[in-house]
């Protein structure tokens, strides 16, 4: 599967498309160059990888089943496979996760479930529920890929330990589409005494590649 890298030396960040992307999305619309100077500096390493939500999610031309099923085909693909190339090339266990939109909910879901793997989530107008993408099919695949429905369940005391070790950022507009998910994963992360950054852009639509660039300079640090 394709992927780019950008920058040789510094903190990892690995990154998502939005819905649909492919894995130069980032460079053509900016966040690349919004990055320019982390960078150039060598403070951070851009890993962007590439998506099959064309195969996955977004695919109805096939069962519910068969979508959940390479969703999670991609997964093991990210945390087998990706995950070690960027450690053995950043010579570190410290991996920070981004996404827009789309992006952010594959972001957020593998943060969550693997806690000491992801360091820093930083997402940006994310969704966090994909029941809508599965035509009301549900089991435990669906359960264990959907933040909102297995955190509020997540008991196991190591594991929250680790997830509130780690660096949240919820960014989006005041008026972005996703705010109501936003909103209830703040919730959720709250009912869990689970420490995270929520900004909220005043004013602002915020669901749109100008504002991303923005919340990804300020937040990467």
């Amino acid at each position: 599967m394709d992927m780019l890298v950008f920058g040789h030396a510094g903190a990892p960040l690995l990154v998502f498309p939005s819905s649909l992307g492919r894995f130069y999305e980032w460079e053509d619309f900016g966040m690349v160059g919004a990055l320019h100077s982390q960078l150039e500096q060598g403070l951070n390493q851009l890993i962007c990888v590439d998506s099959v939500d064309a195969e996955s999610l977004y695919n109805k031309h096939v069962d519910p089943y068969t979508r959940i099923s390479r969703h999670k085909q991609y997964q093991g693909y990210v945390v087998n496979e990706v995950v070690p190339f960027i450690q053995q090339r950043a010579h570190t266990d410290f991996i920070m996760v981004s996404g827009a939109s789309f992006g952010a909910y594959h972001a957020a879901n593998l943060f969550f479930k693997h806690p000491w793997t992801f360091r820093k989530l930083i997402a940006m107008s994310g969704s966090f529920d994909i029941k809508s993408f599965l035509d009301g099919f549900y089991d435990e695949n669906v359960y264990f890929n959907n933040p909102v429905d297995y955190l509020p369940n997540l008991n196991d005391h190591n594991t929250l330990e680790a997830i509130r070790r780690n660096h949240i950022v919820l960014s989006l507009g005041e008026f972005d589409p996703c705010k109501h998910g936003n909103d209830r994963l703040s919730h959720i992360l709250n009912s869990k005494s689970i420490p995270h950054h929520f900004e909220v852009l005043h004013g602002a639509f915020g669901h749109d590649w100008p504002w991303w660039r923005d919340s990804i300079g300020r937040h990467i640090g």
